[in-house]
């Protein structure tokens, strides 16, 4: 451990930062606190929104944020688009009016395993109305399926370190446009630990706002490195190797992938549970030393997920697959 006002913490700090950008090709700035993704989610609401914003949901994370949004005194414009299904541009049409200050909306939805295409959204957003901040939450999608963050140029771009970073959860990180630090100027009531004015000023100079995980920065430092050696490409193909290998297996071997065609999470694969007797099936597993997860919200009944992402390989979920085989074969 280090103190995080030291120069050696600022080295840290700063080499984090540089990778991070190197590793997702952007030239933005990458902010950093303590906590889960949920920091920053509240934080761009508070920074970026006076009143009103317009939230796209396709599942229980697209809800939170929301909730998130309304909790913090802002009106909100809802989109509900069908659980399973992906967000697309023709969902907003006509929905981005001149007094809608944000757009947000979930990258890659775990609830239903639905990966949508953000630079759609973003562009319709755009034609509509200019000046309306996009903000998307990119917790199970950021550094294992590309955003293509130059493109897309969002305002804010949330994630965390303990999804496809691989790592014990506690930093929130925000790739932040100039545009959102802008509004923030003219937004009252930011609150201290979300306001972004705040942490930009301390960030500029290699700092956390206040004490951030420091033995965790040095594993994000570490892992960091690793990324790079493996190379984004490399990375971003892994992670859809080893969603196809599982929707391909639950096609055969159970009741197939819960998501419709085209827009399925290489990083979360929702399986459809059909008759399958979960609570059992997983005790099985547990007890051979794997776990995976029930369904999550409106569909928790119905479906089952495998995380496929960070440091998991084909093998592994290859080897996973071969041992629900035989708990399936075992129940036959």
């Amino acid at each position: 451990m280090i103190t995080h006002r030291s120069k050696e913490y600022k080295a840290l700090h700063q080499a984090v930062e540089e990778k991070m950008k190197k590793a997702l090709e952007t030239d933005m700035d990458i902010l950093m606190v303590g906590g889960s993704a949920s920091v920053f989610l509240e934080g761009m609401i508070r920074n970026g929104v006076k009143e009103k914003t317009l939230g796209i949901t396709n599942g229980s994370f697209g809800d939170r944020s929301i909730e998130i949004a309304e909790l913090n005194g802002k009106t909100v414009d809802k989109v509900q688009v069908g659980w399973g299904k992906a967000i697309r541009a023709e969902h907003i049409k006509g929905k981005v009016k001149k007094d809608i200050e944000a757009v947000h909306w979930v990258s890659n939805e775990s609830s239903t395993g639905v990966f949508s295409d953000s630079n759609e959204i973003a562009d319709e957003v755009r034609s509509q109305n200019p000046n309306a901040l996009v903000f998307i939450d990119a917790v199970t999608s950021a550094f294992a399926m590309d955003l293509k963050l130059k493109k897309l140029d969002a305002d804010a771009v949330v994630f965390g370190t303990q999804k496809a970073l691989a790592l014990p959860p506690g930093i929130s990180m925000m790739v932040m446009s100039e545009k959102l630090l802008k509004k923030a100027e003219t937004v009252p009531n930011r609150g201290f630990y979300t306001d972004l004015i705040k942490v930009k000023k301390q960030n500029d100079e290699n700092y956390a706002l206040t004490t951030i995980p420091v033995s965790l920065m040095f594993a994000l430092d570490f892992q960091l490195d690793r990324i790079l050696a493996e190379g984004m490409q490399a990375r971003y193909r892994r992670h859809k190797e080893m969603g196809d290998i599982v929707e391909k297996w639950a096609d055969k071997k159970l009741y197939g992938i819960f998501p419709e065609k085209g827009y399925r999470s290489n990083t979360i694969s929702v399986l459809n549970k059909g008759e399958l007797d979960f609570a059992k099936f997983h005790s099985a597993l547990k007890s051979r030393g794997y776990e995976i997860s029930e369904g999550y919200g409106n569909i928790k009944d119905k479906t089952f997920r495998i995380g496929n992402m960070g440091d998991t390989t084909p093998a592994g979920v290859k080897k996973l697959l071969s041992v629900m085989d035989e708990i399936l074969e075992e129940k036959a």
